[in-house]
Parts: structure tokens; sequence; C-alpha cells
């Protein structure tokens, strides 16, 4: 069998510079497939606000036609005169009418919710290895948006995903949803952190959530505040009962508080009545609602910044003189590593000060009379520009290049 012969005519280097394309771009497509995977949220997000969509018009249709069925059996079986079924008929055309007015605006919030879904199917899609720099900048700024929001930077976050033209591509609405039950905790009102536990009451009860317990809590601890016992023992027969089965223990402590007043000094109950107590169902609020949004507690910008320090987090770091040049040298940076585990370094790997290379058998490291070490190529380039002379970086010393020692690595 005869093989036809490439147009170079070596079939042997058409074969390496065929293998070099192809193992130049594997590199990027491996970091691309490991980056795709970090994108949970990403599309979760929309898709878990798309069905709380669908749930709530169809709450709003079943509760309306039953109302309207029952409307229909009422008037077939009353004996109305024909003014009182022409009013009646009417009301129900009405409240038909309104139902419409509903639906078409859950509609309308269901396309949007489903085009954003779609666009950002189409932005992970897009990612290529041509265009892997662009399309990983989108995705810093992503991450930047993610943070601002829950840092509650809302305009500045606002504004970046406008002038990006990220909008389908980040969670501001999601995050303007809860700013107002955020706010109003802050405020010490409850009232729509409750309406929020009514909406989603099946999903909470069922991730068995204690967030509407624990402000049934607290509203009664208020009304305890303002002297308002009778209304406060009527409040906990009413929303305190019910819980009595799973948080037994809770509701003994709290109803105590009945008896000990808001200016007790015994630490068990005067907790209770710490203003730090809204600091905590706030964090609780926002556990829940990561939760239920399928987002991450701790924000993305975070969670990458610790995936990078993790590698680079050693003993060495948190002593004095760690180099500027490591990230953890920063105060705020230490702070994120905290928590982190010391990367498992085998072996030590030197780095040259002047060029930020490896040093090893093929660059290895020269020793300057005054103690300090670099590289054999940062120290031959020098010597080159400086007729053999070389001067230390950090301390000004002179020297030269006969006079330095080779180190060697072991």
């Amino acid at each position: 069998m005869e093989m036809d012969s490439l147009p170079n005519g070596n079939s042997t280097a058409g074969g390496a510079t065929a293998a070099a394309l192809v193992s130049a771009p594997s590199s990027k497509l491996t970091q691309l497939a490991e980056s795709l995977k970090l994108e949970h949220q990403f599309l979760r997000t929309p898709f878990e606000h798309y069905k709380k969509s669908i749930r709530a018009n169809h709450r709003i249709v079943e509760k309306e036609m039953s109302a309207v069925i029952s409307g229909v059996a009422e008037a077939a079986d009353s004996n109305f005169s024909r003014e009182e079924a022409v009013q009646h008929l009417n009301s129900l055309v009405s409240r038909l009418q309104g139902l419409k007015r509903k639906l078409e605006e859950g509609s309308r919030t269901e396309h949007l919710q489903a085009q954003r879904c779609r666009a950002r199917l189409d932005h992970l899609e897009s990612a290529d290895v041509e265009n892997l720099s662009e399309w990983n900048n989108t995705r810093m700024k992503r991450i930047l948006v993610d943070y601002m929001l829950r840092m509650s930077y809302y305009d500045t976050a606002m504004e970046l995903a406008e002038s990006s033209n990220i909008q389908d591509l980040v969670d501001i609405d999601v995050f303007l949803d809860a700013k107002k039950v955020v706010d109003a905790l802050q405020n010490k009102e409850v009232a729509p952190a409750l309406a929020w536990c009514a909406d989603n009451k099946s999903r909470l009860k069922k991730s068995k959530s204690k967030f509407e317990f624990q402000l049934r809590l607290q509203e009664f601890i208020e009304y305890v505040r303002a002297e308002n016992n009778m209304r406060a023992i009527a409040y906990a027969r009413k929303y305190l009962a019910p819980w009595g089965a799973t948080h037994m223990k809770e509701l003994q402590r709290v109803m105590a508080t009945l008896a000990f007043k808001s200016t007790t000094e015994c630490t068990t109950y005067k907790v209770l009545f710490e203003a730090k107590q809204w600091d905590y169902l706030v964090d609780q609020f926002k556990q829940e609602f990561f939760k239920l949004h399928g987002m991450t507690v701790e924000p993305l910008l975070t969670i990458y910044l610790q995936a990078g320090l993790s590698a680079l987090k050693t003993p060495f770091c948190y002593e004095d003189d760690c180099t500027k040049e490591d990230p953890l040298s920063q105060e705020s940076f230490r702070k994120l590593a905290m928590p982190l585990p010391f990367s498992k370094q085998h072996h030590s790997k030197l780095v040259c000060y002047i060029t930020k290379e490896l040093m090893d058998t093929e660059n290895p490291p020269l020793v300057l009379p005054n103690g300090y070490v670099y590289s054999t190529k940062a120290l031959e380039e020098m010597a080159k520009k400086n007729n053999g002379k070389i001067t230390c970086p950090r301390t000004g010393f002179v020297c030269n290049y006969s006079e330095l020692v080779k180190a060697y690595i072991s």
C-alpha cells in the first residue's frame, strides 16, 4: 500500500508540527473546561427565579378560577333577581379581567426570566479557546458585580453591568428583592420578611428552615420590650404555639422574658433584647435567600481568591520578612487566607528576586558575598551591562562577578 507524501516532503516534521498545534491549545481547553465547572450558580439562579415566577402565576390562576367557579355555582343555586344576577356576573367578569391582567404581567416576567436563561446558555456556549481572554474578562466583571451586590453597593453594580452590557448575565433584580427585606429588618420591621417566608413557605419547610420561627420570636420580644404583655401572650398563642413540638426549649426561654422584662441584667435573657439580634436575622435571611436561589453563601470573588491563596499559603507568608511580592504579605489577603490550610510543598522552590523566574539546575542560584542569592541568568545579564560588576538590588552592595559562589539545590 502506497502512502501519500506530505506537501513539504517531510512526514516527521509535519507530524511534529501537527502535534504542536494540537498540544498548544490543549492546556487552554483544559482551563476552559475547568472554568465551566464553576458556573453552577450562574445557571441555577435565573432558573430558580424562573420556576418561582411560574409557581406564583399558577397559584394566582388556581385561586382566582376557584373563586369564579364558586361564584358561578352560587349564582346557579340562588334565586337572584335579574338585576342581582347581572351585578353578580359583572363582578365575576371583572375578576376574570383582573386575572387576565395579572397573567399578562406574569407572562412578561416569565419571558424575561426565560430570556435570561437563554442568554446565559449562549454565553457559556460562546466560550472558546480563541476568545478565552475576552470571556474571562466578562466573567471577572460578573464576579465583581456579584460582590458589589452582596456588599450592598447596588448603584455601582448596576453601572458596571450597564457599561459592560452584561445585565442578563448578573442577578441585580434578585438582589434588589432581597434588599427590601434586609432594609426592613435593619429598620426593625419583620412584615416584609414574614411575607417573603409566606411566598416561599413550602421550600423553607422542605429545607427545615427556622427563619420564620426566629422572626416570630423577635416580634414577641418587641411586644415584651414595649411592656405590652397581654398582646405578647396573645401573639404567642397564635403564632408561637404551633412551633412548640419542635422548638420547645427556645419557646420556654423567650416566654420567660415576660417575667424578666427588657431591663433584666440576667445574661441569659438580656441578650434577647440586644440590637445585635436584628443583625443575626439579617445574616440568617441572607443565608436562606442564597440557598433558595442556588447561590453560594460566600461571594464568588472570595471563593476564587481563596482558591488561589490556598496554593500560595505557607508558614513563611506570616513571618515579618515575607517578601512584598507575595500576596500574603498584605493584611487583607492574610485575613482571607486565615481559615485555609497551608499549601503542601514537598520541595522548596527558589524564585529569583530580579527576574521572578524559577532557579533550578538550568538556571542555578549564585550567592553574593553579602549572602543574598539571585539566578545565574539575572546576574550574567547584569555583569554584561556593567563591565563585570554586580550590584545587589536589595542592599546596594557592589562586587565582581568572579566573587560569586554557585549554590546547589538539594
